[in-house]
């Protein structure tokens, strides 16, 4: 029989989701799970690879086992959190059709990139503080537009990888603002930096401070795309920043995608602050 894992895990303290000799790995943690749990060898496949400290949410791994579970869903989903590590959480354990297969099957991935502005100690282990002054993010927008289609997207692969081809399909690409929840939460009406200072005199009216940072300050870049190639998101988004910086116009990423290289392209941003968010069957 064979059965859908959904989970998340924080990439910090792993290698990445394959596993690697002699260094963590997501996959090498739940398959001891696994093992532990139904007592005997379990080996899963995943969705796709990702690479050291990137993150997930809602990725998809498959397993195969002789008996139906031994527990009901709920119950072995809870178990099976009880011996994995913190960083890693199991939400769901589902039968599937013996042909389904996780990263085969799998017609749609995305990603997420966070990157924040100011200084933010709340948010720097999964957001890249990009400093660089004005970034116009209308112009990365307008550059998105060149990678959705189907394309040869060699350009941003890292050198040295093992796909056949380097063909994929862009569903949707872009930039967009958000605030984080602990500001939403934390931010008075009057946006006060420090707003229980003033909670004595109640004149926060007359109060000078600085407002906190507004939702302008804290972006995300959301692809999605029938496969990627590796490196490929973090070698997007360092090349879409240097068209924000004015290096570039936005139709270089077309001109990058047609003819370039990857020594053409922007270097690869840190990979803490990127997401495999959403895998679509």
């Amino acid at each position: 029989m064979r059965y859908f894992l959904c989970l998340s895990y924080d990439g910090a303290e792993f290698c990445g989701w394959q596993i690697q000799p002699h260094s963590p790995s997501v996959q090498a943690s739940v398959e001891a799970a696994l093992s532990r749990l139904l007592g005997h060898p379990v080996a899963i496949t995943g969705a796709g690879r990702t690479d050291t400290g990137v993150h997930a949410a809602g990725y998809i791994a498959h397993f195969d086992t002789d008996a139906p579970l031994p527990f009901e869903a709920s119950d072995f989903t809870y178990k099976l959190n009880a011996i994995l590590p913190r960083s890693v959480a199991v939400h769901s354990v589902f039968p599937v059709a013996d042909d389904m297969h996780s990263r085969f099957s799998a017609t749609r991935r995305e990603y997420t990139y966070f990157i924040h502005r100011v200084k933010d100690p709340f948010v720097r282990g999964y957001s890249w503080l990009c400093g660089y002054p004005g970034l116009d993010f209308d112009a990365m927008n307008r550059a998105c537009q060149y990678l959705l289609g189907t394309h040869d997207f060699s350009c941003f692969e890292k050198t040295g990888g093992d796909n056949k081809t380097s063909i994929c399909t862009v569903y949707d690409a872009f930039w967009a603002p958000y605030t984080p929840s602990h500001l939403s939460v934390m931010r008075e009406p009057e946006g006060r930096a420090c707003p229980g200072a003033f909670a004595r005199t109640g004149s926060r009216s007359d109060a000078e401070g600085q407002a906190l940072p507004s939702g302008g300050d804290y972006w995300y870049f959301r692809i999605a795309a029938d496969r990627f190639l590796r490196n490929m998101v973090r070698a997007t988004v360092g090349s879409l920043i240097e068209v924000g910086r004015g290096k570039h116009s936005p139709e270089w990423i077309a001109q990058l995608i047609a003819s370039g290289t990857r020594s053409d392209a922007g270097e690869s941003v840190p990979g803490h602050a990127l997401f495999l968010n959403a895998v679509r069957y």
